[in-house]
């Protein structure tokens, strides 16, 4: 019996490209193709969740949403890799800067995504899990982004699986952002650890590309108008990875 449709894809494997990029929002998943895929076509919408397929510099690629979360995003790239024969998922989305050396603006690759998710307890293996990205498309987005002359930088992201917490009002230093830092994470997401766990136990390869939006420590933020911008950018990379590989 086939695995598709699924409750959450109403397609088939032959809709998707083998590289999908994921936004987590739908919106975002639109805009990347109308304004950067060649012929695209919608070939998901279940929950308003968005994908789409077309073709940039000539080669098939997907752009679909995740929605927001560690739950959310395991969902979809689990029957994306399992179900729909795609090989590779580029995360494209925010994180909230905590290094002292990052900045609005910046584009992280993802090396490593540390969590505070129970995510890994899933797979019962005997010790913790190191979630890290596919070396293939993390040297490739280095080198392109390069080329691009972007300001950019490599290594750990933090997966949360919550945008509020209730220590706030402890000292920079000491709060949960802060011992994090110290650590040497760059940023806070809330879905890279979840996508490279699946990546790894179905034998496919991913990659989180991430605009910073804004400072967590700091309160230093992007406007609307830079945020989309910026976003433009990191969308570029990721297509371009998409185009290579």
């Amino acid at each position: 019996m086939a695995n598709y449709p699924t409750p959450h894809i109403d397609a088939k494997p032959e809709d998707f490209a083998k590289t999908v990029l994921m936004p987590g929002d739908p919106l975002r998943s639109r805009f990347i193709a109308e304004n950067f895929l060649s012929d695209p076509k919608l070939v998901n919408n279940v929950r308003g969740v968005q994908g789409y397929t077309g073709t940039y510099r000539g080669v098939p690629v997907t752009v679909m949403a995740s929605g927001m979360g560690m739950p959310s995003i395991g969902i979809y790239s689990y029957e994306l890799f399992n179900f729909f024969g795609v090989e590779n998922i580029l995360r494209v989305g925010s994180a909230g800067a905590i290094g002292a050396d990052i900045h609005v603006r910046d584009v992280l690759l993802g090396q490593g995504a540390c969590t505070t998710s129970r995510y890994a307890h899933n797979f019962h293996l005997p010790g913790d899990f190191a979630p890290i990205a596919d070396w293939t498309l993390l040297s490739a987005a280095a080198r392109i982004a390069e080329e691009m002359k972007l300001s950019y930088r490599v290594g750990n992201l933090l997966s949360s699986d919550v945008f509020y917490n209730d220590m706030e009002d402890l000292s920079p230093n000491e709060s949960p952002a802060g011992r994090w830092a110290k650590m040497g994470v760059m940023a806070i997401e809330m879905e890279a650890a979840a996508l490279y766990m699946n990546a790894a136990r179905s034998g496919k390869r991913a990659l989180a590309i991430c605009t910073v939006s804004d400072h967590v420590v700091t309160g230093e933020s992007l406007p609307a108008i830079e945020r989309q911008n910026s976003f433009t950018d990191m969308m570029e990379l990721a297509l371009r990875v998409a185009a290579e590989i």
